[in-house]
This record gives C-alpha cells, structure tokens and sequence, in this order.
C-alpha cells in the first residue's frame, strides 16, 4: 500500500488577479516533491473552532516553474473558494497536500509524440496552463490546439499566455467582445470538429471544466470518431 500523502504548511508569496472572480496564488512551500502537468493539490482550511474544510484545485504552475501556483474561481457558496479567490494575502500560511492524481497528466518524457487537444470550460484551463507551460520548457515539438469556452472577456483566464504557447480558439458564451468575428456560444460538436485533430491523427484529448461541459465535450468527440480511451476528463461541481 502506498504511503499517505502529507500535508504541508505552504505560505502565500504572492496572489494575482485572473479575472473578475478568480485569482492565482502562488506559494513558497518546503519540501514539495514535484509534480506532473495536469495533477492537483487538497487545500485545507481550518476554523477558529476547530472546523475543517478543504477543497481540490488544479496546479496551475509547470513542473519546472520555480514555486507552486493555484488559480481559483470563485463559487459564492462554497466554503474554502471564497477565501482562497477573495480574502487570501502574502504571507497567509495554508495546509496543502499533494501531488494528487495520475490519468489526467501529460509530459514530454512520455514520448508520445500524438498531438494534443485540450478543451476548457471557465477555470477547466488552469491544468492547461500547466500542460503548455510544460510542452514549452521541454521544448516539445508535439502540435497543441486549445479550445476555451469563457463567459465573457472579463472571465478568459492568463491574458494572452495561453494565445502565446499553443493554437488557441476562444468562444465566448454570454458577450462576445466589441468587434469580435470568432466563435460564440457553448461548444459544438461542429466546433469540435473544425477545429481539433483530424480523427486519424490519433490525439491525445483532455476535457476539463464543469460536469456538463465535460459530459457533452467528450460525449460529442467520441460521436465525432475519436477512441474514448484516447480521452482523458476532469471535472467540477459548484461547491467549491
């Protein structure tokens, strides 16, 4: 049997707004094992009373970033959300435990050399990050297209990193910004389909985001031809 993973005491180093309801916490943290891009960590928080809580967040860092970074969304009746996405400042100190999580990762080491596909519903992009963070360091040569549904322009996450490290096509499902002449709306199969891999390429296909976003994504790309086991899903709820 494995050994249970530790918690750790991690302190705030510095905290950067992402969107309107969401931000990225980055931690200075002793003895942190490493991780894999696409892993996450339990964040713990325990009251005055003794009453503890924690909730599971995607690294948003790459495995060869300097410190471990978060991003977090905002759920306004979750219970540990709030406070990491609102009220959380440097030198705030917080239990974390991890890396946790094996078949939704990705790395360069693996030598799988199929192209990526990574498809991301509001903060369901924070694990890409870290997967393209990752491509970019190892200078990996494997082709990566990004499809984000966001909200509005106010809720697409990183600015323009993302843009920078892979294909990226946006779709926006509330408000479009002014003069925008891409997608809108949720994510279609015919979106799916104009603009992933070929079905012969053979891709390797993450889906991440909320549980219904998720289940038709990867409902839709198996109708589409692609092997179900070529696809790996992560999903959330709304209590966060």
């Amino acid at each position: 049997m494995k050994p249970a993973i530790p918690w750790r005491v991690g302190t705030v180093a510095e905290v950067r707004v992402e969107t309107t309801t969401a931000r990225t916490l980055a931690f200075d943290l002793d003895g942190w094992p490493g991780h894999r891009a696409g892993q996450y960590v339990d964040v713990r928080l325990t009251a005055e009373d003794g009453y503890q809580t924690q909730r599971s967040y995607s690294i948003a860092s790459a495995p060869e970033d300097s410190g471990l970074e978060l991003t977090v969304e905002r759920y306004d009746l979750g219970e540990v959300s709030p406070y990491l996405a609102m009220e959380a400042r440097p030198g705030d100190r917080l239990e974390l435990r991890g890396p946790i999580g094996t078949p939704f990762t990705w790395s360069a080491a693996d030598g799988d050399e199929s192209p990526l596909f990574l498809v991301g519903g509001g903060s369901g992009v924070v694990p890409f990050r870290a997967m393209l963070r990752h491509r970019a360091a190892a200078r990996s040569a494997v082709p990566a297209r990004l499809l984000v549904s966001a909200r509005t322009a106010a809720h697409r996450y990183y600015d323009s990193e993302l843009e920078r490290l892979a294909e990226t096509c946006t779709t926006f499902t509330r408000e479009a910004p002014a003069g925008w002449s891409g997608p809108t709306g949720r994510v279609t199969p015919a979106l799916l389909a104009a603009f992933g891999p070929a079905t012969g390429e053979t891709p390797r296909i993450f889906v991440c985001g909320p549980t219904g976003f998720v289940e038709a994504a990867a409902t839709a790309l198996v109708d589409l031809g692609h092997d179900p086991r070529r696809i790996a899903t992560e999903r959330f709820g709304p209590s966060r």
